[in-house]
């Protein structure tokens, strides 16, 4: 089983990537279970989305020890970073999140904000390239059926920009793999 926690700041699009993950998930012939928490703040405040994702049935909705744990802000980070398990994955957003923490994890230490703005020419497919990044990295569903996830779940008109921020995500994970 996968507990996977997705965090930053309200507005960086963490409670879309997670429902489009356990998307993938069930597309992968998966079990899961998405939740999400965020501050009153409608951007800004911290926020997390939380996907399990297993073989067998699960039996509790929440992660209690995250295998990934994605961190989109120092923020989040700081705030997260215990909910990580000894030995787990950790991605983070480098152009965000400027004290690393020391922890014992596998980690991925990724510009993708700035990819997203820069590279990608949009800064709102962060949460896509970090998508790519943490399938690529951990491997936690196929990347055809996050594809079809993303591709039905972006506004119309951007599925080629998110599939290139996918693909690019995708690719810098599976790099460090």
């Amino acid at each position: 089983m996968w507990q996977i926690s997705l965090s930053g700041t309200g507005g960086q699009g963490l409670i879309l990537a997670g429902i489009i993950l356990a998307e993938a998930a069930i597309l992968d012939g998966k079990q899961t279970i998405q939740t999400q928490s965020y501050g009153p703040e409608a951007r800004g405040g911290a926020s997390k989305s939380e996907v399990l994702i297993s073989d067998e049935e699960l039996d509790y909705p929440k992660a209690t020890s995250a295998d990934i744990l994605l961190a989109m802000s120092q923020e989040a980070c700081d705030k997260y970073i215990g909910l990580l398990r000894q030995g787990g994955r950790l991605i983070v957003d480098t152009t965000l999140v400027k004290t690393m923490p020391t922890v014992d994890a596998q980690t991925l230490a990724l510009p993708i904000t700035h990819i997203a703005r820069n590279e990608l020419g949009n800064v709102m497919v962060a949460n896509i390239v970090a998508l790519g990044a943490l399938v690529g990295f951990a491997g936690v569903v196929g990347l055809d059926c996050l594809t079809q996830a993303v591709l039905a779940r972006v506004p119309k008109g951007t599925e080629e920009l998110n599939k290139k921020a996918l693909e690019t995500g995708f690719a810098l994970g599976q790099a460090e793999r």
